[in-house]
């Protein structure tokens, strides 16, 4: 079965290592600032003339309070007043991009993510979703994926209810943990009634989709503490699970700087939390999609892989990714064909292009042949945990063991250690290489020497 895993420590102690999560290939780090608004303008162009179908990413960056363990890209104020200029500005980048695409061009895809999304009054959140309307032509029959980012801690029934109102019919909810202590040392006080709440509100109106956020390894966790968290979240019984990786880089300007690094758990107990997370959610029915995801057997993730439909991309695992993604906000990154692009980080610095009618695009790549090829390959051995060499060869004109020969001799390798069945025609990652995806995938990755100093979380 696609979502058998096994839990092999000898392997995991040999093959954990620190790299990318692969929401694209090349990854983010690859970005340059010799890509500007121009490129992405052409990009627009192509995808206009192709009336390609299109994925929306809005970031809205504000918290009212800070999160100890976010790395995201965000604006921590209590000044609720803060997000009318920059909605402003938003309302700008929305009439610029759109009006390079066509009205054939069906928004598929809609994620508003931050940040705190529900940070926005009711009024500025109508009127959002009336600017995106009123230039793109969003699927409105209730069929595309419409997401949205909720914290507990700052919706209600009624802000569950509007957002059903405007189109929303997915909701992923930060959870993170539910031990009153691990909450205290990373700042976000959270009750499991707050989390039942919005989980119940957002079913009686009907949500298709609920997705909850679990961290494993923040400060102050045991194995015995976290457990009872996903037990808890369990009985809520959401439709997709997160289980993320908690990497800890007090050296980057981020809020974990305060966190107290002596109250990180042993690597023997984080590895202990990921373990029995597992076991507790495999026995009560969920399939392991792949990186910390995991799905029941009727969501639409785990349907889209045993049909091997299921895609990658920077919204995470999607039935999308044949869409363009179009982000934005500031830091939004868009993948429009075989361009990436990512717009200023800085709110300043965003705002202050739009206010001069320019995109503000900042940085970006566009793919080569050689990163097509290994993107292709990443995708699909972090979706369908196997590769097709004969599909990879027709599709690239290449013979698949010629272009990796340097990488050969450690595939042969990984397959004697159990990681991986290698064939004269297929890779397929094995059970007890399911959770070590990622590490397979750095193999091919041609950019990650040059990367030496990036800071990345651990595959485990």
């Amino acid at each position: 079965m696609l979502d058998s895993i096994r839990w092999d420590s000898d392997l995991i102690r040999r093959y954990d290592q620190a790299g990318p999560r692969y929401t694209s290939y090349p990854t983010a780090a690859q970005f340059n600032d010799k890509i500007g608004s121009f490129d992405l303008l052409h990009a627009l162009r192509a995808s206009r003339l192709a009336a390609r179908p299109l994925s929306l990413y809005v970031h809205l960056p504000f918290c009212a309070n800070a999160c100890y363990c976010c790395g995201r890209h965000k604006v921590v104020t209590k000044d609720r007043g803060r997000a009318l200029p920059y909605l402003e500005r938003l309302e700008k980048e929305i009439e610029l991009i759109a009006c390079h695409l066509g009205q054939d061009q069906i928004v598929e895809q809609l994620h508003f993510g931050g940040g705190t999304p529900t940070f926005l009054s009711h009024d500025e959140l109508r009127r959002l979703m009336n600017q995106l309307r009123r230039h793109f032509n969003l699927q409105d029959d209730d069929h595309g994926d419409f997401s949205i980012d909720v914290d507990p801690r700052e919706a209600d029934w009624p802000t569950i209810g509007l957002l059903r109102e405007l189109g929303f019919n997915r909701i992923s909810i930060g959870v993170q943990d539910l031990d009153p202590d691990v909450q205290r040392a990373i700042n976000r006080m959270q009750t499991l009634e707050q989390t039942r709440t919005i989980i119940e509100a957002a079913r009686t109106l009907q949500y298709r989709s609920l997705n909850v956020d679990l961290i494993y390894g923040l400060p102050l966790q045991t194995p015995a503490r976290f457990a009872q968290t996903v037990e808890a979240v369990i009985e809520l019984q959401p439709d997709r699970l997160s289980l993320f990786n908690y990497a800890h880089l007090p050296g980057q300007p981020t809020p974990q700087a305060r966190s107290n690094a002596a109250d990180l758990p042993a690597p023997a107990d984080k590895l202990a939390m990921l373990e029995q997370s597992i076991h507790l959610l495999t026995d009560a029915g969920y399939r392991y999609i792949g990186m910390d995801h995991f799905a029941l057997p009727d969501d639409e993730l785990a349907m889209a892989q045993e049909d091997g439909s299921l895609q990658r991309n920077f919204q995470g695992y999607t039935t999308h990714g044949h869409c363009d993604l179009i982000g934005l906000g500031t830091s939004a990154i868009s993948q429009v064909g075989d361009l990436y692009c990512q717009s200023q980080i800085d709110i300043t610095d965003y705002q202050r292009q739009l206010d001069q009618n320019q995109l503000p695009t900042a940085r970006g790549l566009r793919c080569n042949q050689d990163d097509r090829i290994r993107r292709a390959i990443i995708q699909a051995l972090i979706c369908d945990f196997e590769l097709c060499f004969e599909r990879i060869e027709g599709d690239f004109r290449i013979e698949f063991r010629d272009y990796f020969a340097e990488s050969w001799s450690i595939l042969e390798q990984m397959a004697a250690d159990g990681l991986i069945e290698l064939t004269d025609s297929h890779l397929i990652v094995q059970p007890a290489g399911r959770l070590l995806v990622r590490s397979i995938c750095m193999l091919f990755d041609h950019y990650l020497p040059e990367r030496a100093g990036q800071s990345y979380s651990h595959v485990i």
